[in-house]
C-alpha cells in the first residue's frame, strides 16, 4: 500500500516521501497517529497545500523574529547587583533576571530563550544572545552595575 508520509517516521522515511508499507501498519499505527495517508491524487493536492501554508506560516514566524532581533539590538539593561568589598558581586545575574528586565521594557522573551551559558558574576557590559526563532538570534547588552 502507498502512502504520504505526514512527518519523519524512523527507519521508513521523512516528511513528504511516498512509501509502500503493509496495510497493516497503516491501519493500525500510522493513520491513526496522523503519521501518513494514501497515496492518491487527491490526498497529494491536499498534502502540498498543507506544506504550503506550513512554509508560509514559518517564513511569517521567521520574518517577526528578525525584525524583533533588530529592536532587540537597540536595547540596553541595567542589572543593578550589591557588591561587596572589591567590587564583589552577591549573587549572579541569571537568564531569568534578564527575561523580567526585558518585560519591564515591553519584550515579551521566555528565560529558556536567553543563551546565557552561565549566570553573570562580575560587574561590567555583556552582550547576552537571544534565541527568537530556530534560525533567528537576536543580542541584549546588559550593564551589570552596583546598586
Amino acid at each position: 500500500m502507498k502512502v504520504i508520509l505526514r512527518e519523519d517516521v524512523k527507519k521508513l522515511g521523512e516528511a513528504g516521501e511516498i512509501v509502500d508499507v503493509a496495510p497493516g501498519y497503516f491501519r493500525n499505527f500510522l493513520n491513526p497517529r496522523g503519521m501518513a495517508m494514501r497515496a492518491t491524487d487527491s490526498n497529494m493536492r491536499i498534502y502540498e497545500e498543507e506544506r504550503r501554508m506550513e512554509e508560509v506560516r514559518e517564513n511569517k514566524a521567521k520574518n517577526r523574529a528578525e525584525k524583533l532581533a533588530h529592536k532587540l539590538e537597540n536595547v540596553s539593561l541595567n542589572a543593578p547587583v550589591q557588591v561587596g568589598e572589591e567590587d564583589k558581586v552577591f549573587g549572579s545575574v541569571t537568564a531569568n533576571d534578564i527575561s523580567n528586565l526585558l518585560k519591564e521594557q515591553g519584550y515579551d522573551i521566555d528565560k529558556r530563550d536567553i543563551l546565557l551559558d552561565e549566570p553573570i558574576r562580575a560587574l561590567g557590559i555583556y552582550n547576552v544572545p537571544v534565541k527568537l526563532h530556530k534560525d533567528v538570534e537576536g543580542e541584549v547588552k546588559v550593564w551589570v552595575i552596583k546598586e
